[in-house]
């Protein structure tokens, strides 16, 4: 009988696999504070896939010897092998560690990935495996399950909508149950997540992007809740902010021009909650002239306006509760889409200074009347942005709208939808888009950004 090696067009070897390259996403997961509580890590993979599908086409006609290696307990064929390592390779690689921001991670799995011994590499602290609704379910699967459960792995059921036999058969190994909250029986829902709770499972509400649900799913007791629903205008009247909105427009609005030391100074004397940041920001390590700031003009000249301009941006999204930044999730979206436009755009042609800031401004109020209500239109003319700028967030007009429409895919995992934006953004990828995602969020994660950005916001 012929070997699976002879049977594929090539032997493949540890050169080729590592230039297999995954791409990766991130989704928010809130507690039931509506603090930032881990991440779902989005994969996408076509070139692996591709390269699966064709070794596996080419070796079929040949033998059936990949059929025999599939339907043998801990085997896969070599393509899914080279898919599922691929996969794990990237998850450990120190982009997606800093995305994650010190929040454990929660991961799709294939059957692939679970039997490969290279997932031993996630450390089980930091990993959750996510178990989708159509992974084949047998005796091999359960005693593998087990086994990785033995070594402190943590198990998901992913996009539950009614039990079947597979929810039966895997819920006693699952810590934790995801449940598709628009997809799932109104009916069914009160008496599905009491019978979970009584077992001791940890509730996931997938999809919560309206306020409506997000309450809905609160008062039946899920614990954790998936979707975007804290960036929507309806949360406004519940959220807090660190300053006076008024304060932080007014600041904005000096700043879009070129004030002087003593017109900022004169300024911020007037909101003491604004001096405070400034002050903690101005003595952050590297801001610093040397010695600590102490008067508000010292404050002033070591921050420099442009750093001041982008620190009031992203303290209109900060929460007024003692919330660490990293756990924020409504400014750590404000902050990681800012970032991504920025990064995004010096990636094109003739893109400079002006169109990188405008850029930044464009991702940080793409959605800034989930703090003031009211229409989008209204607050952007208050703030005085450029036509571009408008354009690009009302309409989606222009490279700045494209870019907007790159992010927001982006966070949705909208790989398909990201695909086809970049054929009007080259010589941006999919996988450059991805990574600036990753970059971004790290960036926007980092508590003391001292180099370049924001101090940790604490009243």
């Amino acid at each position: 009988m012929t070997t699976i090696a002879i049977g594929y067009p090539r032997q493949t070897s540890a050169t080729d696999d590592a230039q297999l390259n995954a791409s990766f996403a991130r989704q928010p997961i809130l507690n039931r504070d509506g603090m930032l509580c881990g991440y779902e890590i989005k994969v996408r993979a076509p070139e692996l896939v591709a390269t699966a599908a064709a070794s596996e086409a080419a070796a079929a006609p040949a033998t059936d010897s990949i059929a025999d290696a599939e339907a043998m307990p801990g085997r896969a064929p070599e393509p899914a092998q080279r898919v599922a390592r691929a996969v794990v390779r990237g998850l450990i690689q120190s982009n997606v560690r800093g995305a994650l921001t010190g929040h454990p991670a929660y991961v799709d799995v294939s059957r692939e990935m679970l039997f490969d011994d290279s997932i031993l590499r996630l450390p089980a602290e930091r990993f959750l495996f996510e178990l989708p609704p159509a992974i084949e379910v047998d005796d091999a699967l359960v005693a593998r399950i087990v086994q990785l459960h033995g070594r402190r792995y943590r198990f998901v059921l992913d996009e539950v909508t009614q039990p079947n036999e597979t929810f039966a058969r895997l819920l006693p190994y699952a810590e934790v149950v995801k449940i598709d909250f628009t997809r799932a029986s109104s009916a069914l829902l009160p008496k599905l997540t009491s019978v979970l709770k009584s077992a001791g499972k940890l509730l996931i509400a997938l999809g919560i992007d309206a306020q409506t649900d997000f309450e809905a799913a609160h008062g039946l007791g899920f614990d954790r809740f998936q979707g975007y629903y804290f960036a929507r205008a309806q949360t406004s009247m519940t959220r807090r902010v660190s300053a006076p909105r008024h304060a932080l427009l007014n600041l904005l609005q000096l700043l879009s021009g070129e004030p002087t030391v003593a017109q900022l100074e004169a300024e911020l004397k007037l909101n003491p909650v604004l001096v405070m940041h400034l002050m903690k920001l101005a003595n952050s390590s590297g801001l610093a002239v040397g010695h600590k700031v102490t008067t508000l003009r010292e404050a002033i000249n070591a921050t420099g306006t442009n750093r001041i301009a982008r620190w009031t941006q992203l303290l209109l999204y900060a929460d007024g509760r003692k919330v660490a930044l990293e756990d924020d999730p409504l400014l750590q979206l404000a902050a990681t889409r800012a970032r991504f436009m920025e990064l995004a755009i010096e990636r094109l042609p003739e893109a400079g200074r002006d169109e990188a800031d405008a850029a930044f401004l464009t991702g940080v109020f793409s959605f800034v009347d989930a703090v003031f209500g009211g229409s989008l239109e209204s607050t952007l003319n208050v703030l005085t942005l450029s036509r571009p700028i408008q354009a690009g967030i009302l309409h989606r007009q222009g490279v700045l709208g494209l870019l907007l429409t790159a992010v927001e895919a982006l966070e949705r995992g909208a790989w398909d939808e990201i695909d086809a934006v970049c054929t009007r953004l080259q010589p941006l990828t999919v996988e450059e888009i991805a990574q600036l995602g990753l970059a971004a969020g790290a960036w926007a994660g980092v508590a003391d950004r001292s180099a370049e950005g924001l101090e940790r916001i604490e009243d």
